[in-house]
């Protein structure tokens, strides 16, 4: 829960930054919308450290070899500083060239999305370290550390926010620059948390940085834990810069409720996630024991549970649209937009968070590999299926959303079926791979009254 509590809060910055932001307009949100791709992009990107410090870490505990513990984690942090300064860096000096992807039709956008991608690039070693710092803890086994001390910075960036963006008071009115100045204000505070109860209370282990000498070793094996995942997510947020780079042909508004509009969806794909981080454990402790039954059985329950969740939330998207976008924007043309964009996307939540929970499962046994291809290629199609969907004979701009809404669908029905193989391949070697596939759908308890009839038939 508290692992889940933390991906809530990073999605509780995002919302809260865009409920204040668009009480200044959606030209404000169509900027930070631009900027957030490459904040996407740079958190992506530091998946390395804070993966590979989890795994490091928890591996040396396992094996109870504290001091291995402490070096994972001092060459985390060490590369999380190197990774996130040089792309602070990169992302301050480029602002202009990086916000010129999107082609933005306003200059005036386009400006205030420099200015807060600058102003945020300040702050990206707090930002992308303290993750790293998540990791080191999940990794030790205490999850509820991080949790509050990230709480405190949701709690900061929420006051900061209206007082910031809007003027309240002594205040001066910052617009998009003050959501960035509340921002980085929040992490650094994080982060000196971090620093002082960490790394000079030594809470979790006794860090000792004057034993730091760089281990070719260490660092191989955290860039190889960490960079499938983080690649990934690097694609992912290509793809996505590449749909947005699209929509503008349509004018600047379109970003802003697309960028909403996913802040939104992050609801269910969160939730989910927590799920399938659930099931991925539980899956892993059952393949251990070589119990099969029970990793079908908490498949099953665990998408049953997701089914009706998403359910739920296709039925708010299509029925409540409205509601929800206008709490972030009220301008006629883009709540008529954002109201399209839910009901398209609500077709396909059901599916979505198929592939997330069958992600979990495949990460239990230990097969990650089937979920990336199949993130990787049909993430990858959305860019070709939506120039083939945004033709003026088809659905225009609207192809961009609809391409998202297929991907997804087939995503989740691709996966699911990788899945049911292999569940398949566990059953007894004399039934046809056939039946095998469609007794992978069957409850344990009937199954195993099939194949005792079939038995007493022998």
């Amino acid at each position: 829960m508290p692992i889940i509590g933390t991906s809530f809060m990073q999605m509780a910055y995002n919302l809260t930054d865009m409920i204040w932001i668009g009480r200044v307009g959606s030209d404000a949100v169509a900027s930070v919308g631009a900027a957030g791709f490459f904040f996407w992009f740079g958190i992506s990107l530091l998946l390395i450290t804070r993966i590979g410090a989890e795994v490091g870490v928890s591996q040396s505990y396992g094996r109870k070899d504290g001091d291995m513990a402490a070096r994972f984690a001092r060459h985390a942090l060490f590369w999380g500083m190197v990774l996130s300064l040089l792309y602070a860096t990169a992302t301050f000096v480029f602002s202009p060239q990086l916000i010129g992807i999107f082609r933005l039709s306003s200059p005036k956008i386009e400006g205030d999305a420099i200015d807060y991608l600058r102003i945020i690039s300040c702050g990206f070693v707090f930002t992308f370290v303290n993750p790293t710092f998540q990791g080191i803890y999940n990794g030790a086994g205490n999850s509820r550390r991080p949790f509050w001390y990230l709480f405190i910075g949701l709690v900061l960036n929420i006051v900061l926010d209206p007082l910031l963006i809007l003027g309240v008071g002594p205040f001066p009115r910052m617009e998009v620059e003050g959501a960035a100045v509340a921002t980085v204000i929040s992490q650094l505070i994080v982060f000196g948390v971090f620093i002082f109860r960490f790394i000079i209370k030594s809470e979790m282990m006794s860090l000792d940085l004057r034993k730091f000498h760089l281990s070719r070793d260490i660092t191989r094996q955290v860039f190889k834990v960490g960079s499938p995942v983080a690649l990934e997510s690097c694609l992912f947020a290509i793809f996505a810069m590449v749909l947005a780079r699209m929509i503008t042909k349509w004018g600047d508004t379109p970003i802003a409720v697309q960028s909403v509009g996913s802040q939104i969806e992050a609801i269910s794909w969160m939730t989910s996630s927590g799920f399938a981080t659930a099931l991925g454990s539980f899956t892993g402790q059952n393949f251990g024991a070589g119990n099969w039954a029970r990793i079908r059985k908490g498949y099953f329950t665990t998408l049953g549970i997701g089914a009706m969740l998403g359910t739920i939330v296709t039925v708010a998207f299509m029925a409540g649209g409205k509601y929800i976008f206008s709490v972030f924007l009220y301008e006629p043309e883009p709540l008529r937009l954002g109201i399209i964009y839910l009901k398209i996307l609500g077709i396909s939540q059901v599916f979505m968070i198929t592939e997330i929970i069958t992600r979990g499962a495949f990460n239990g046994i230990g097969r990650s590999v089937p979920p990336s291809v199949v993130g990787i290629v049909f993430t990858g199609m959305r860019i070709p299926a939506a120039m083939v969907l945004t033709s003026e004979h088809i659905w225009g701009m609207y192809g961009i959303w609809w391409a998202l809404t297929f991907s997804s669908v087939l995503k989740g029905v691709v996966l699911m079926s990788w899945f049911m193989i292999v569940l398949s391949h566990a059953m007894p070697d004399n039934i046809p791979m056939r039946k095998r596939i469609l007794l992978a759908f069957v409850p344990t308890r009937i199954r195993q009254q099939i194949f005792s009839s079939e038995e007493e038939i022998e």
